[in-house]
């Protein structure tokens, strides 16, 4: 099967060796620790990502590219995030 941008590659398991495929299985495991433990020391991830669903949901737009791209170029978000952030450490 050849390789298509409008269709992901199909995978071939036989294609590894056992071994091969517990470098895998393990690769993916420390991948996901490794993107848990950044994403739990960047707050404002959450921030950016929360706040951009609550709007989309609020707002509804027709066109949500165009509503995403206006959105994480608005000037006055980080100054946006840098409150949140300061009112949640607040808090706690």
């Amino acid at each position: 099967m050849a390789w298509s941008a409008s269709r992901p590659l199909a995978f071939d398991v036989g294609v590894l060796s056992p071994e091969q495929l517990e470098q895998l299985r393990h690769f993916k495991i420390q991948t996901r620790i490794a993107n848990e433990k950044y994403l739990r020391t960047h707050k404002e991830v959450e921030l950016l990502v929360g706040g951009f669903f609550r709007e989309m949901f609020l707002k509804r737009p027709e066109n949500i590219p165009e509503f995403a791209a206006d959105y994480f170029t608005d000037p006055r978000l980080p100054k946006k995030i840098h409150l949140q952030l300061m009112k949640e450490k607040k808090g706690t």
